[in-house]
């Protein structure tokens, strides 16, 4: 095997986001179920030989050490392969959107590097490097839509409802550190149980960042009230600018502000590359 083409890395919607409480470390404990879209990056693989790591943008330009970079760096030296990688990525999925974009590809870069140089590493010993690079990696390595607790770390795998999902992305991005050291940010939401969620997929909950979010960036009320004038019910998306709503009748992008990013996206059962490293556990970390 010299090369991988084509692989996906779809990006994820919060169907809702609660912050129950705050670690000694300063962490924040949450609770959200990630599910699944079909707004995807697209990344392509070469094997070097040189053992050199190196990336190509073929869309938007990424930031000079950006997580896919890291992400092969890291399995490189957790493996002490011999052999490198040469990446292209073809970015759509928006930036600073909360929609897990960058930990998508991170988690890709991972599972296809891991068959690119034979690694065959378990998708446990995958999941541990993940971590290190970002809360949300895990999730996309497991591969399914999932209740998601702890500091991200905990994933337990839910079956939801098909859907399609209106989601406008403003032109400015958030800063996630800016959310979570907000002194207004909500942090002794209820703990909630799947059970409750159940009953209400798309409806239950709330984002606890949404308030703090649309104070720092208009562009996150904007598109709500957008989204409320269309008769359609929209939240944030994890701690970036999206909001997102389901739909189930026609909905005319064309009127949508212009300075938004706009797509009607539906929900994936399962990530396109489920089932590429052997799992005996889908809870990876500790508490």
């Amino acid at each position: 095997m010299k090369s991988l083409y084509d692989i996906s890395a779809p990006a994820k919607l919060n169907l809702f986001l609660h912050v129950t409480g705050r670690r000694s470390d300063g962490y924040h404990l949450l609770q959200s179920v990630f599910m699944l879209i079909d707004w995807c990056d697209t990344l392509h693989f070469d094997l070097r030989a040189d053992g050199k790591i190196s990336r190509e943008d073929l869309g938007m330009v990424l930031p000079v050490e950006d997580l896919v970079l890291r992400a092969a760096g890291a399995l490189k030296r957790a493996s002490a392969s011999p052999l490198g990688v040469h990446i292209g990525i073809e970015k759509r999925i928006p930036t600073q959107a909360g929609m897990g974009g960058g930990s998508s590809d991170a988690a890709a870069t991972l599972l296809a590097l891991n068959r690119l140089w034979k690694l065959d590493y378990s998708l446990e010993q995958l999941s541990q490097i993940g971590l290190q690079l970002g809360a949300d990696v895990p999730f996309f390595l497991a591969g399914h839509n999932a209740w998601v607790e702890g500091i991200g770390e905990k994933i337990t795998p839910v079956s939801l409802p098909t859907g399609q999902f209106l989601v406008l992305k403003p032109a400015q991005g958030l800063d996630t550190g800016l959310i979570f050291s907000d002194p207004a940010l909500k942090r002794d939401s209820e703990t909630a149980i799947i059970s409750g969620f159940a009953t209400d997929p798309f409806g239950f909950g709330r984002n606890d960042l949404q308030n703090v979010a649309q104070r720092l960036c208009p562009g996150v009320a904007e598109a709500l009230e957008w989204l409320a004038s269309r008769g359609l019910s929209g939240r944030m998306t994890g701690s970036g600018s999206a909001v997102f709503a389901p739909v189930s009748q026609h909905v005319d992008l064309g009127q949508a502000p212009s300075a938004f990013q706009v797509r009607l996206c539906s929900s994936l059962d399962v990530h396109p590359l489920v089932g590429w490293a052997t799992s005996n556990s889908l809870s990876v970390g500790g508490g």
